[in-house]
Formats: structure tokens, sequence, C-alpha cells
């Protein structure tokens, strides 16, 4: 017994007791509704990158590796839902995980958005530093810009802040710097500034 590619229902001959579908039409339906789901999930995976500068969460770079392993392990389900479907196998299981990962992007996007958004003004603290590196990585959809400082956090060494082109060019190694700091309206610490030392704030 296997079931419908499209409907998910068990069936035992070639047309789906449930939707009326041959095996060859649930193939085509599927494989239109997963062309729809990709496109979903590819769309909110370019507006990620996007959305996370205007509140940058302090764990950025961490974030970014899960959701680019997210992106990675989404697309070889794709890809093997794909050739399954091409062959008429069993596929019910996979294409509900898929179903799950189809919205993770736009979630994330959000969360991270609502974090800062939401925030209450006034929360700021700010934390003195000294810039110990930096780091510059061009991408595809947007590059990544970091100042490397000592962490004032327990268990971290040193903290990555995603800054803007104008700090990452207006700082240099050994400069002095206030780092200001919002908790997160979901308990997401992100970076409200980068500030000269003993200058305004502004």
């Amino acid at each position: 017994m296997t079931r419908c590619l499209d409907c998910g229902a068990a069936r035992e001959l070639d047309q789906c007791p449930v939707c009326g579908l041959t095996s060859a039409a649930a193939e085509v339906m599927f494989r239109k509704r997963l062309i729809k789901q990709t496109t979903f999930f590819l769309a909110g995976s370019l507006l990620f990158p996007y959305v996370t500068p205007i509140y940058p969460p302090l764990d950025l770079d961490l974030m970014l590796v899960f959701f680019g392993v997210l992106f990675f392990v989404a697309l070889a389900i794709t890809v093997i839902l794909d050739r399954r479907a091409r062959k008429h196998q069993e596929i019910e299981i996979l294409k509900r995980v898929y179903a799950g990962f189809v919205p993770l992007p736009w979630l994330l996007a959000a969360a991270i958005f609502l974090n800062g958004k939401l925030d209450q003004a006034g929360h700021v603290k700010y934390v003195p530093a000294a810039v110990q590196g930096k780091f510059l990585m061009k991408g595809l959809v947007r590059g990544s810009r970091r100042l490397v400082v000592p962490s004032w956090r327990p268990g971290q060494k040193v903290e990555r802040l995603p800054v803007d082109a104008d700090d990452f060019d207006r700082f240099a190694v050994g400069d002095r710097i206030e780092v200001g700091v919002e908790p997160g309206v979901l308990g997401i610490p992100w970076v409200y500034g980068v500030y000269r030392e003993g200058r305004p704030r502004e």
C-alpha cells in the first residue's frame, strides 16, 4: 500500500479513492505545490538578510549559521522529494517535514524585527569596549561587517558587532568605543548603536 502524492491518502489502486487522481496526475499536482512552497521559502530566505540589520542581534553570526544550515537542509529535502515523486515513491513524511521548514525564514525574520521594534525605549545599556579587529565578508545578497571587541558577557571571549558601512569605516583597531545594547522584547539582545567613547550618542 502506498499513499497518494497529492492528498496523502492510502491507496491500493493507481487511482486515489479520496481525490480521484491517478499516480501521474497526483505527481503533477504535487510538483506544482512543491514549486509554490519552494518559491515562498526562497522569498523568505532573501528577506531574512535584509531584515536582520535593522535591529541586529548581538548573536547574529550564530543565527546566520543556523539559518544557513536550515536553508541547505530544506533545499536537500526539496531535491529528494522531487526525485522520489518522479519515481512515485513514498514521500508523505518528507512532505510534512518540508512543510514545517517553509515558513521558518519568515518567522525568524519577523521575530528579529519585532524583537527590536517592540522594545521599549530607555532600556539601552552602554558598554565600554575597544576595537580588537574588523571583519568584512562580501556576499551575494548583503555583505557582513563586524567590529570585534572583548565580550562583557560571561562565557564569551569576544563580541562580533554587526555594523553598517559607515560605522565600519569610522572605527579602526584600537579605538575606544561604547556599545549601546537593547535587551529585546523577545529576550534577544541587539545592537542599538556604536559610539566613540566620550562623544555624544547620536
